[in-house]
């Protein structure tokens, strides 16, 4: 008796970028670089987030942080190091933060925006697994897929008429269906 393979040969992929995608790219170190990385804000003293200049000075740490530890600055590490949440932080973009208006909420805007410029940065240089990429633009920065069509009702029957121009119109088949014996009347 004859044996048959039974394993699909692995299809070979025509983007190259995308050749190492699924297998786990970590070196050693890489952990324990990423983590020390996030600790340095979970090690940070609270922070007065009513003071507009220590916000400030605190959004330039996280950046200047990164900038040392060559990473690349993430959303979630900008809310650990001002000690908010991801959704609060994403609020605040937004202006919405207890109704009131000040400096921070431009500082923290202007913040999130360097953010979303790094991301497309990396987008468009490959810098960032494009499934990563796109969860990352939907989930932190508002942007979709969708395409929005309106429809516009038209007069596919034409211009209005009246039921006396329709019965006037179509007065002989109405005649007709009546002298054939084939209206229900």
């Amino acid at each position: 008796m004859e044996e048959k393979n039974l394993t699909k040969e692995k299809k070979h992929r025509n983007r190259p970028d995308l050749e190492k995608f699924g297998q786990e790219l970590v070196k050693p170190g890489d952990n324990a670089r990423y983590v020390g990385h996030a600790l340095a804000c979970w090690n940070l003293p609270p922070l007065n987030l009513d003071d507009d200049a220590a916000v400030a000075e605190r959004i330039q740490w996280f950046f200047k942080h990164c900038i040392e530890d060559d990473m690349k600055p993430t959303v979630m590490g900008l809310a650990n190091a001002l000690g908010v949440s991801r959704k609060t932080l994403y609020d605040w973009s937004k202006g919405r933060r207890r109704g009131e208006k000040s400096d921070r909420a431009d500082l923290i805007k202007r913040a999130y925006d360097l953010l979303e410029e790094l991301w497309e940065d990396y987008m468009l240089n490959g810098k960032v697994n494009p499934v990563s990429g796109i969860f990352l633009g939907k989930n932190h920065f508002g942007y979709t897929d969708k395409q929005e069509v309106t429809l516009t009702p038209g007069k596919p029957l034409g211009e209005d008429v009246t039921p006396e121009q329709l019965e006037e119109k179509y007065a002989d088949i109405i005649v007709d269906e009546v002298v054939e014996g084939k209206s229900d009347a």
